[in-house]
Formats: structure tokens, sequence, C-alpha cells
């Protein structure tokens, strides 16, 4: 793992040219660092914003394409230091944050001359790593910077900051603290065994474990929307030849991504498109027309439709309204797949049929899209609440689930032979237990896990 003696420096904000741009310097010498790169005398005033220039050295000191050698400190901008003491910043450590204009030049003038005071180019994560070995933060909260960074929708972003303010860290603690309590007074009891000691009855212990099953098994039930919010849906379209699943495909993306023709089988291969779908980020599948194929080109795409289907999350059933209904047709057929929506397209037109469980759209006029963006959002039942913890993480997910099966086999130890088992095996369980919800917080973490997840950070963050 890295030195966490060091001082080290990145830009924190994204590649490119931009209005601002951040170097963050943190560590012991942050201050000392950040001498050499601001022309005020002084000490800078901790959470003070100091207006000063910012200085390096050599070539892009001077703009130029200078000879080498040792080159004078010159003023290179304008900028905006800010102080923040140790414990009271983001990593825990001294930080001082330096605005300039966002010119990469400028910038990566700023970071050498940090680099040439003394300070250590920053590791992937490295400062969010900072925050978590000083116990700024746990795991779980590290995880949700990196989540809500790359949110791309509102609903993404909320999942995300409610597990940065801690919604899960105080739901796992919560379940860990009454855990512990119940793991140190069986621990009692089975010391003391000769005196006849029980620190918890065996009728009062089954009751703990059964409230503790149920707890995690609430968490558990959020894992399944929590992931759909964290990671994206997919939506497949599938019906008939020309019942309008290009049209509705273009409508939903917001632009003409598919061709739309009147001629049957137009779309041969599977054409996707990433959405905003009601603060859900979708993948929509567009596929060809459920038929029976007429040439080797057409039957491959309708097998990869079918199978487009199978796997994803929300199959949208396309119906034309304005024809006949084929009974066992299309919708029949695919009706296996996934959590299925019929929609009856073309309503602009004359009506053939009706169905009430049918939402009526018309892709063409787009009437109905906005009511078939909400179905498809409660049909999965995912909106986030606040009032309770949701498990976003599949890491998170493998461990709730961990915890939960040592809990049920705590309990079945519990009852097993009459009760006549040893405490001792009831207690493995529920240390397998604890030891799964302190994975999910970070207390029991691998220096390879600890690398893997902050390795996925961004430079700077």
């Amino acid at each position: 793992m890295f030195s966490v003696s060091d001082t080290i420096v990145a830009i924190a904000t994204p590649p490119g040219r931009g209005g601002i741009g951040v170097v963050r310097v943190s560590g012991p010498d942050a201050q000392r660092i950040s001498r050499a790169l601001i022309a005020c005398d002084g000490a800078l005033a901790p959470r003070h914003a100091t207006f000063t220039r910012l200085r390096s050295r050599g070539r892009a000191a001077d703009f130029s394409a200078g000879g080498a050698g040792e080159q004078p400190m010159r003023a290179i901008d304008h900028g905006v230091v800010t102080f923040f003491p140790a414990p009271h910043s983001y990593t825990g450590d001294d930080v001082v944050e330096v605005s300039a204009h966002g010119s990469p030049v400028v910038l990566h003038a700023i970071v050498a001359a940090a680099v040439d005071a003394g300070a250590r180019l920053a590791e992937p994560g490295e400062f969010t790593l900072r925050a978590f070995l000083n116990g700024r933060i746990d795991l779980t909260q590290a995880e949700a910077v990196a989540d809500l960074i790359d949110a791309a929708t509102p609903l993404q972003a909320r999942a995300a900051f409610d597990q940065l303010e801690g919604t899960l860290t105080r739901a796992i603690g919560d379940i860990d603290a009454a855990l512990f309590d119940l793991v140190a007074r069986l621990e009692a009891s089975v010391d003391f065994p000769d005196e006849g000691y029980h620190f918890v009855e065996p009728g009062a212990l089954a009751s703990a474990i059964d409230a503790l099953t149920m707890r995690t098994a609430a968490l558990v039930a959020t894992s399944r929307g929590g992931r759909l919010i964290r990671e994206g849906l997919t939506v497949a379209i599938v019906g008939a030849p020309n019942v309008g699943k290009s049209s509705l495909f273009n409508a939903l993306a917001g632009s003409a991504r598919a061709i739309v023709t009147d001629v049957p089988g137009t779309t041969r291969d599977l054409v996707t498109e990433v959405v905003d779908l009601n603060g859900l980020r979708a993948t929509l599948v567009d596929t060809a027309g459920l038929r029976d194929a007429g040439d080797v080109v057409e039957a491959e795409g309708v097998a990869r439709a079918r199978q487009s289907a199978a796997v994803a999350d929300v199959v949208l059933m396309v119906e034309d309204r304005s024809r006949p209904r084929v009974e066992g047709g299309s919708a029949g057929r695919a009706s296996q797949f996934g959590k299925e929506l019929c929609v009856a397209n073309k309503s602009d037109l004359p009506a053939t049929w009706r169905d009430g469980k049918a939402v009526e759209i018309s892709a063409t006029t787009g009437a109905g899209i906005d009511d078939l963006r909400r179905r498809i959002v409660a049909a999965l039942d995912v909106e986030p609440s606040r009032d309770r913890a949701g498990v976003t993480n599949v890491r998170h997910v493998a461990l709730v689930e961990r915890a939960h099966a040592a809990l049920a086999r705590a309990r079945d130890a519990l009852s097993a032979h009459g009760g006549a088992l040893p405490e001792e095996f009831v207690l493995a369980d529920l240390a397998d237990a604890r030891a799964a919800l302190e994975e999910v917080s970070g207390r029991r973490a691998t220096e390879d896990l600890l690398a893997h997840i902050f390795s996925r950070f961004c430079i700077g963050k």
C-alpha cells in the first residue's frame, strides 16, 4: 500500500480546460510545500481563502521552450489558496487546495513546483484512502465517493450521497453493535460453565438472533433495487415487425438513433442507447421483429432479440393497436422473458382492440411516453428511501448475505438436538456474521481489497 507519511499532490479537477482548476496538497509538509507555490508572505489562515500569485519555475513558468537547468521561480497565475489543518480536512491530514485558472499548462506547473518542493504525485484514490485510514470515513462511505463521482442520473447521485452520509454505515453499525452485545454475553456464559452463570437465556438468545436475521433480510431485500440504481437496467423493446419498436426506441432515446421505415424487418441487429429513465440509468435495446425469419440474417436478428429479452430487466412488448390482435402471437412467445409491460402503440390511429393492462402510447406523437417511463420505474420498485438503508454495491450485498446466512446457521444450531448442542457452535456462527459485517465497513480489510477498491478512483480524489 501507499505510504501515509508522504505529502502528496495531484490535480483534483477533470482533465482539460475549464474556468477553474484545483490542485490539492495533503500531508505533514503541506503548509511548507504550499509556501513554494505562492508569492504572499505570512501564514495561511485556517479555512480562509487567500488571494495570491502562484509561482513555478522552468519552461512552464515562462510559458516558453526555454533551456534546461535551474530556473528562477516566477509568477504564472493569480489564484486562491485555502488551508485546512488536520484533523478537520477531507483526508484528516493538513490539506492545502490551490484554485487557479483551468489551464492544463498552469495546473501541471503548480504540481511540478509542489513536487520540486518535496511532494509526491498521488496515486488514484489516495486522498480518499487517507480519509479512510485516518478514520474520517469508513469503507462504505469511501466507495460512495466513487459512486457519487460516477453518477449519471439523479437517482444514482441520491443513492450514493445517502451512503456517503452514512445511512448504510449506521444500519450495519446498529446490527453489529447488537451482535457484539450478544456475542459478549454468550462468551461470558461459555467462560463460566461450571459456575452455572447464564448471561443470556436460550429463549432470549433465540429471539435476539431472529431479530438480527430479520434486519439483515431487510437489507438484502433492498439489494436488487439498489443495484439497478447503481449499475443501471436494461430495457428490451420486442414485438412483431412494423409495430413501432424502432419509433418507440427513438422516442425514449430522444433522437433518431434507429432506422424507421414501412418495410418489415428493417431492424436486423440490436441497437442500443443509454438514457436517463426518470432518474434511472437505462440501456434501451431495439430488436428485430419476432417472426419466422425469411433469411439467415433476419433469423440471426430474431435470435438475438430473444436473447436480449431473456436477460433484460424489463421487456416492452409492443403491439400495434390499429391492427387486429393476433392471439398467441409475438406477445405470447415473449411472455416468458423478464418483467414485461404490454405497450399498445399507435394510439393516434383508430383502435381495433383494447387492453386495460396495456400502456397506450403513440411513438409518433409522443402521447403516453411519459406515462410509460413512469410505469417502467414503478414496475421495478427501485425508488430509494431516506428512511431505510439501501444496499447498492455488489461487495456489500455478498457480505450482508454472508452475515444473514451465518445468523441462520446460528439459529439452527441453537435448535439442533433439542437445544443440547454446545453454545460454542452458536458462538462460532455469530462470530462469522460479525466478521462479514466488519468487512462491509472496512474494519476487516486486506491491503489487496483496499488497493482494488481505490484503484478505480480518479487521481486527485
